[in-house]
């Protein structure tokens, strides 16, 4: 195996791969990346028990300027050969595998000789059926993740709430997470003839696919199985297993009856509530309060070890019954920032009931959900 080429379109690809690689690993070979190069291009993979990445490096790419001498593989400690990669002083690169599993790598006067492993003995990627996949555009499947992924529990003492779960039915993707105590709820349509499917997906998996998808033109192909799913882009395939059992039925968790509605400018209730959270974060309480009624929308935050924070919120409607609810700021600002800078309504039932965030223009199909904090 000899290649040259060009650092920067390795290193690009390397830093794909490196997502999906662990330090922490009952499988030493794991800790390594996969170097496949054959007269087509190089082929890198990284796995780890979760999420699996391939990405292809074409010989055709201009970027990468490649000029292949010898084919061949091998596995190299992930870690160590991407700081390499990095420091390199010239803007091309050969690798070379010599005798014993080595690897000789030289750029300008520098050169390494790093010990490899054996590529046979790297895990076999899951097979997928792919003929069943059904595609979105990059661009809605980054904006989708982003709307409900933050959404997701961190704790691992129910895992089927520290995924995303999605359900594809006559041609409406949904995908809800929740973590039992805020919600976030999104439908879209998608086109062409695709087959029902019921999964749920790991957030923690979701969000490194978000980030190694960077081409928003690009369409990704969805295949699932059993305990996969495969996303596939033109030179990437990203693997990740599925979660085991039931999610909850979250449906009856969303209210359809309010008591008093009120619509806000997102940006403008960001900052507000950005600043009333800057006291209540040094309170042992992280709570803010909103206090609604036929005169005023005030907000007000509180540390009893610092001092205390009100502002008379702009607002653009506001119908219904007075109202004072206390809530988790993060919460809020996680929930404001999904939407972006637009409109959004949020209806009320009590003090104590969970209250929904939804956009004004009634055209999107995307509702959140948050539950209060009892004061008293």
């Amino acid at each position: 195996m000899k290649v040259t080429l060009n650092r920067s379109a390795f290193l690009e690809e390397l830093a794909t791969v490196q997502r999906a690689i662990s330090g922490k690993t009952t499988i030493p070979i794991l800790t390594g990346v996969k170097i496949k190069l054959t007269e087509n291009g190089l082929t890198l993979t990284g796995s780890n028990a979760d999420i699996s990445i391939e990405t292809f490096l074409s010989v055709n790419d201009e970027k990468a300027n490649m000029l292949i001498e010898s084919t061949g593989s091998i596995v190299l400690q992930a870690r160590f050969f991407n700081d390499i990669i990095r420091k390199l002083p010239e803007d091309t690169l050969t690798l070379e595998l010599g005798d014993n599993q080595q690897v000789i790598i030289s750029s300008g006067k520098a050169l390494f000789n790093v010990n490899g492993l054996n590529a046979d003995n790297y895990p076999h990627l899951p097979v997928i059926n792919q003929d069943q996949a059904f595609k979105l555009p990059a661009r809605i499947l980054n904006k989708l993740v982003n709307e409900t992924v933050f959404a997701v529990s961190l704790q691992e003492n129910r895992p089927i709430l520290t995924g995303l779960h999605m359900i594809l039915k006559d041609n409406q993707l949904l995908a809800v997470a929740t973590d039992s105590h805020r919600l976030s709820q999104r439908v879209i349509s998608v086109e062409g003839e695709n087959q029902d499917f019921d999964v749920v997906i790991p957030g923690k998996s979701l969000q490194e696919l978000s980030k190694t998808i960077k081409d928003e033109e690009e369409l990704v192909s969805i295949s699932m199985m059993d305990n996969q799913v495969l996303f596939k882009t033109e030179n990437t395939l990203f693997y990740s297993r599925l979660l085991e059992g039931n999610y909850p039925d979250t449906n009856r968790l969303i209210p359809t009856s309010f008591n008093t509605e009120i619509t806000f400018s997102v940006p403008e209730l960001l900052s507000a509530i950005d600043r009333a959270s800057l006291l209540s974060h040094e309170g042992r309480n992280n709570i803010v309060r909103l206090k609604i009624d036929s005169e005023n929308v005030m907000i007000y935050g509180n540390s009893p070890e610092i001092g205390n924070v009100e502002e008379k919120l702009s607002y653009l409607s506001v119908t219904g019954d007075p109202i004072e609810i206390s809530f988790n700021p993060d919460y809020m600002k996680d929930s404001l920032k999904s939407f972006g800078p637009i409109d959004i309504k949020i209806n009320f039932i009590s003090p104590i009931r969970p209250f929904t965030l939804q956009p004004a223009d009634g055209d999107v199909d995307f509702i959140q959900l948050i539950t209060p904090v009892r004061t008293n």
